[in-house]
This record gives C-alpha cells, structure tokens and sequence, in this order.
C-alpha cells in the first residue's frame, strides 16, 4: 500500500473512525449475531446470515482503515514548497474560457469535501494542478472536455 499523506487533522479522523469501529462496531455486530442466534435454527436464519455478512464487511472495513493508518504520514506545513502545486496547498486559478476564478486546497483522498474547497489529489482536477507555477496553465479532463485553468497564486492552506 502507498504512503498518503494528510494534515494532523485528517489523520486524527481517521484514526478515531477505526477506534469507533474496533470498539463500538464490533460490540453492535457481536450483539447482532448474539440475538439472531438466540432465534433458533442457523441453517434457515436470514437474521443471522445478515448479521455475519455485516461482520466480515466490518472486519473488511477496520483492515483497510488499519492499513491507511498504517501507512499515512503528517505533513509538516512549514515545508511545503509555496513555488508549485503540491499537497496541501491551497491554489487560486481561474478559468480561462469564462474567466471565473477559485480557490481550492489539495488534499488527500479521504480528506476531499468540495464544500470546503478542498479536493483531492488524485481527482482530474487535482491531477491537473499538481506541479503548476504561478502562470502556468493547467489542463483538467471534465466530462464535458478540456478545461483550462491559470494558476494566479500558491500559497500555504492553514487548516
């Protein structure tokens, strides 16, 4: 599994969503199983099938988290190089046909909220930005074509 990187608050989410599905999602399955057998015969149970299915989801679930987890590193914002887009940086551009201009923070995977600006690293868009200057124009693949973007400002997020 790749190293991903995030902010000390993303990873903090993160790991609090694995403890809360090592602890409270495993004590619900557990109780689930529990009364599903005390229903009487397994072979015709659907409850209890149900409720298996939904352990082995579950332990899936806190295995991939644990390996996130496992490889994810905290960037040190004060090191980030402000010279081109990167991770945890926060660009401005504008849209060369319409003129429209934005900002967004790139971020990783788990941490994307286009609410808030901020999207992801490996999304067209991200993928599109990533290593741009001040000036450079960045081409992004949408759906609905290409779409050009000027990188008018890098700078630092401060989440």
């Amino acid at each position: 599994m790749a190293v991903s990187y995030y902010t000390k608050e993303g990873l903090e989410k993160l790991k609090a969503e694995l403890n809360e599905l090592k602890t409270k999602g495993r004590t619900d399955i557990a109780k689930e199983i529990a009364e599903a057998r005390d229903k009487g015969d397994l072979s015709e149970n659907a409850e209890y099938d149900a409720a298996k299915d939904a352990q082995g989801l579950l332990e899936l679930k806190i295995s991939k988290l644990e390996g996130v987890v496992g490889n994810a590193r905290v960037i040190d914002e004060s090191t980030i190089d402000t010279s081109k887009v990167s991770i945890l940086s926060t660009v401005k551009i504008k849209n060369k046909k319409n003129g429209m201009m934005v900002a967004y923070t790139l971020v990783s995977e788990e941490e994307a909220n286009l609410k808030a600006n901020k999207i992801s690293v490996k999304s067209p868009f991200g993928k599109g930005l990533l290593g741009k200057k001040i000036g450079e124009t960045a081409e992004v693949k949408a759906p609905a074509g290409t779409m050009e973007f000027e990188v008018l400002d890098i700078s630092v997020s401060s989440m």
